[in-house]
């Protein structure tokens, strides 16, 4: 390592305008930290190889806790393809004013240079340091981890490992300043910030768009049955990514038929060009003008995905997501659509007293009463079926999640055949006939022997 390295990263990390987020980020932090008894007016005294060792100590802290299994500069470039800045909200929409795209530029190039910077030699010549301070055990450590960082440098370098993606738009080597377009492009398809490093969300309780980061992982080639109901979705969510007229989807049905599993399984599958979930409990039915707000400010499309909704009455939440999909003095954000499920065909628990015959004071009002609650429903573009499977849809399922995880074996008819007669005893014993059941039967067959009944 030069003597002058360190004035040279310590000098961009400063200069960072566009990604100044970046200069604050942890990781980042803890590099200027290790830097700094480096420069030229501090380089000297007793405390130098304390401050080394403090500073080293904190930085390889925070690039294990931020980056595990990966090289710094996957690191850096994956911090610098999530930030969310006035540059990644413009490339959204792939429309970078000219003056901020020079700026960036200048930005990128020098997180380039830091990226590349030599944290194994930095730890090579701490460890020196540390030794002519007679520190022989903590230079012995510290040559260890800049061995490991060393190593996993070279590797990444020569074999392509770690983040793929940012090694696709920062190519080892390259000057990130000319990749300028390539961030653009990967920015307006995946979105910024959050909305490139995650693609469920829900709303949160400050008020904003807060990330699963442990989605459910379904996809579509993991379920088995109701094909025509599952296509309805998959060409609707089709239509709507490629920014066609689409519809807002009510799943209803039978409970435990897969009508959330459908929803999460075709925005998984979609993710990859930029879908977006976004799970709103009922209760966040009343903030929809603020999500909607929200939304419309972003360029990446949002499934906003109501789960098992239904109404006690014709409350405020219904008239509010009445107005949502159809009727209201604003409109509906063109990058979103609404996909609920629900076990009540019209969605409010309806009455025997609702209903035009058991009127007291007339017809009228009681049918008035009943096309209020008709009118949500009514609004969903498209329905879409999911009724409880016949005996063989049912054994069909099960086998297909017994053969996916390995369970049943091709040919073995013997076999099978055991598991079909422990699959019919199962949905009798326990919820009917289902894919919950299903794989709730798989789940207990995959666990070990024995049924309750035996």
């Amino acid at each position: 390592m030069k003597p002058q390295d360190p004035c040279r990263v310590l000098a961009d990390i400063a200069g960072l305008s566009v990604f100044s987020n970046l200069g604050s980020h942890p990781l980042v932090k803890a590099l200027a930290r290790v830097l700094t008894p480096l420069s030229p007016d501090r380089a000297s005294g007793k405390d130098l190889p304390r401050e080394l060792l403090e500073g080293w100590a904190a930085f390889t802290g925070a690039f294990f806790l931020y980056n595990p299994g990966n090289s710094f500069y996957t690191a850096l470039a994956a911090l610098t393809l999530g930030d969310e800045n006035p540059f990644t909200r413009a490339a959204e929409g792939a429309r970078v004013p000219p003056l901020l795209e020079a700026v960036t530029r200048v930005d990128l190039s020098r997180l380039g240079r830091i990226a590349r910077f030599d944290v194994s030699g930095l730890g090579f010549y701490i460890a020196a340091i540390l030794r002519d301070g007679g520190l022989e055990e903590a230079a012995r450590d510290c040559e260890e981890t800049a061995r490991a960082l060393w190593i996993a440098e070279g590797t990444e370098a020569a074999e392509g490992f770690g983040n793929s993606e940012g090694a696709t738009v920062f190519p080892h080597g390259s000057d990130w300043g000319e990749a300028l377009p390539a961030v653009v492009d990967y920015i307006a398809l995946r979105g910024a910030g959050l909305l490139g490093q995650y693609h469920a969300f829900y709303w949160g309780a400050r008020g904003s768009l807060s990330p699963v980061r442990n989605p459910d992982p379904v996809g579509l080639s993991g379920l088995s049955g109701y094909e025509e109901q599952r296509s309805l979705v998959v060409s609707n969510t089709r239509r709507f990514i490629e920014r066609k007229p689409a519809n807002n989807l009510l799943l209803y049905g039978d409970r435990g038929t897969g009508k959330s599993a459908t929803v999460k399984a075709v925005c998984n599958e979609f993710a990859p060009r930029g879908l977006r979930l976004l799970e709103l409990r009922k209760s966040d039915l009343s903030q929809l003008p603020v999500i909607l707000e929200t939304l419309a400010s972003r360029s990446s499309r949002f499934v906003i995905f109501i789960d098992d909704l239904s109404f006690e009455s014709t409350d405020d939440s219904f008239t509010t997501l009445k107005a949502l999909l159809e009727g209201g003095v604003e409109a509906k954000p063109a990058n979103a659509v609404v996909y609920a499920t629900s076990n009540r065909r019209h969605l409010v628990k309806e009455r025997f007293s609702d209903r035009p015959a058991a009127a007291v004071d007339g017809e009228v009002r009681a049918f008035d009463t009943m096309q209020e609650q008709f009118s949500l429903a009514d609004r969903f573009g498209l329905t879409v079926v999911f009724t409880t499977p016949t005996q063989e849809e049912y054994l069909e399922i099960a086998c297909f999640i017994a053969e996916k995880r390995g369970i049943l074996k091709a040919g073995d008819e013997g076999a099978r055949k055991t598991f079909r007669e422990n699959a019919l005893r199962w949905e009798r014993w326990f919820n009917g006939r289902s894919p919950r059941t299903a794989v709730q039967y798989a789940d207990w067959v995959e666990g070990g022997k024995g049924f309750p009944w035996e």
